[in-house]
């Protein structure tokens, strides 16, 4: 809990607040005191951290204001990014993961596969997220009970808000953040955490249909 991945906490709020919303919780929390007590912590958590400061300036400025500092690795990333084209250079033959892109086996592992496989490898890779988003919504509305749903949408948040965190932070859309890609980035705990929730998912999947509750008790709401 002391540890300084902030990265990691704005995820596990965002499936928290997916939760939420779905039983309508959040709603009410947003309208209360709990709303104005957040944003201030969130702040603190940036304007008193130097390198999330020096972060946030490179992503609002450009990274070209601190090239070697803070913006390098952006800079990086969008230059392999950028020169994968269309069809990309080709499996295995791509440059900037040669000691130019930091982590680009784990949190830029996009970047390699836009620059090796183009914009068409860059596609089929969010193809496949949205198929998994899919079915994993797929299978909450038809879970057998309410903690089947808010289970299967606890899972499909954790990928889909994980992978959308990782494509923006590679495509400079968002300040650099150590999220990895799921299944995709290299790390073994990840990984297994992943298939084991996706295990989970699958069951859920599977016993869809089989509810012995009324379809109104079935609802997320």
């Amino acid at each position: 809990m002391l540890q300084p991945d902030l990265g990691t906490s704005v995820d596990i709020l965002l499936i928290m607040t997916a939760i939420l919303f779905c039983r309508r919780t959040f709603l009410e929390m947003a309208r209360g005191s709990e709303r104005r007590r957040l944003w201030p912590v969130l702040i603190a958590l940036v304007a008193f951290v130097s390198y999330r400061q020096a972060r946030i300036t490179a992503f609002l400025l450009h990274p070209d204001s601190d090239p070697q500092g803070a913006g390098f690795q952006l800079m990086q990333s969008l230059i392999a990014v950028g020169s994968g084209g269309f069809n990309g250079v080709g499996l295995m033959e791509g440059k900037q993961k040669l000691f130019y892109l930091p982590e680009a086996h784990t949190d830029f592992i996009y970047a390699v596969i836009c620059e090796e496989l183009g914009f068409l490898g860059a596609v089929f890779v969010i193809t496949l997220f949205a198929v998994y988003g899919w079915r994993g919504m797929r299978a909450a509305f038809n879970a057998p009970d309410r903690f089947g749903s808010m289970l299967a949408l606890g899972v499909t948040a954790m990928v889909i808000f994980q992978s959308l965190i990782n494509f923006a932070v590679v495509l400079g859309m968002m300040p650099t953040k150590g999220i990895p890609l799921p299944f995709v980035s290299y790390g073994g705990s990840s990984l297994l955490v992943m298939l084991l929730a996706t295990g989970v998912l699958l069951n859920i999947s599977q016993q869809a249909g089989t509810s012995v509750e009324p379809a109104s008790l079935r609802r997320m709401a």
